[in-house]
């Protein structure tokens, strides 16, 4: 049961160790396939879908006529197991599992650029839940992939914190897989067994406006002392090298839809809303993204090292990465991360 989600992706992981790498100078890929979640921390990949920005920045690093598809799944998990089975080439999901498949696949799983950081929530409809040490054997806690997700591991960092380092583990049997829309719907049902959810933006706020007696356990900022890269572009080696001047594509593709969150946050929310179909409002969208650390759109990875240090202090990661540059390609080794 302890490493549940690790075992499931051992046969996955296996299989890609196995595959073909690319032969001297292989053909680069014309048709790409990308994946991400739900919610406004994955806007800089809607933007580069609806202004083809990948494409447009290949053909200017000399591969014309690239060909993107963009795929929405509900968790990471679902994505890492999109990539290892080869129906993915290019993830956008969180550190836990960039983290993973670098160390089990021995560095052949590598980050190209980060994409957001927000804060994540811990929010609760319980009046008896005021903090971690309130939940009892029986309190739910829907995260996008238990053990694994960024969220999963938050708690488990804070968990430490709070009854002490050999009880990490303490809120992991609390968890329970749900992807952020379904939890929300779970939050909204005052007769749902799910009353307590480690949300993401837009959900944060639409929990907190919606949902009778929603209110902060936690913040992630304050377990991680700063923001975490909750969401990064990656890829196997394989992939990246074979196709270099896509990788850097991703990267400047990902500046340019940060340079316009920046420049026309107006725009960029309408763009999400178009590409989504997102209800809220963009009022409402524009309002959330004024909230205290909604604007942390950059391509270094923020405190992934810390996380690495929890997964590797528990036994999750066998191997301690020496800095971030270690599950990063060389694309991003320019950058001030940690």
């Amino acid at each position: 049961m302890k490493h549940r989600v690790w075992s499931a992706c051992a046969g996955a992981v296996a299989m890609l160790m196995l595959l073909p790498g690319p032969q001297a100078s292989a053909q680069q890929k014309s048709e790409i396939t990308l994946s991400r979640q739900p919610g406004i921390f994955y806007m800089p990949s809607h933007i580069m879908e609806k202004n083809k920005l990948i494409e447009k920045h290949a053909a200017s690093l000399g591969v014309p006529g690239v060909i993107t598809k963009w795929v929405n799944l509900s968790g990471g998990g679902a994505q890492t197991d999109a990539l290892l089975a080869g129906s993915v080439d290019i993830l956008n999901t969180g550190t836990g599992n960039l983290l993973l498949l670098w160390d089990r696949t021995r560095g052949g799983v590598k980050g190209i650029v980060a994409t957001s950081a927000q804060p994540m929530t811990l929010i609760s409809r319980d009046p008896n839940i005021k903090s971690i040490k309130d939940f009892g054997p029986n309190d739910k806690i829907a995260v996008p992939t238990v053990k694994v997700s960024t969220q999963a591991i938050v708690l488990q960092i804070a968990a430490s914190e709070a009854f002490g380092a050999d009880q990490w583990s303490k809120l992991d049997a609390n968890t329970v897989q749900l992807g952020h829309p379904d939890a929300y719907v779970a939050m909204s049902n005052a007769q749902h067994e799910v009353r307590n959810h480690f949300a993401i933006p837009p959900f944060t706020f639409l929990e907190m406006k919606n949902v009778p007696g929603a209110h902060v356990v936690l913040f992630s900022p304050d377990v991680m002392g700063g923001p975490l890269s909750q969401a990064q572009f990656f890829t196997t080696t394989k992939f990246a090298d074979a196709n270099p001047k896509i990788v850097q594509a991703v990267r400047d593709a990902t500046k340019e839809a940060h340079d316009l969150i920046r420049s026309d946050t107006k725009a960029a929310v309408e763009i999400y809303k178009e590409v989504t179909g997102d209800k809220t409002s963009v009022e409402d969208l524009l309002a959330w993204l004024k909230e205290p650390g909604m604007m942390e759109w950059n391509l270094q990875p923020q405190g992934t090292m810390k996380f690495a240090a929890h997964l590797h202090k528990v036994g999750t990661l066998k191997t301690m990465p020496k800095a971030f540059t270690d599950y990063y390609l060389p694309v991003a080794h320019d950058l001030k991360g940690n």
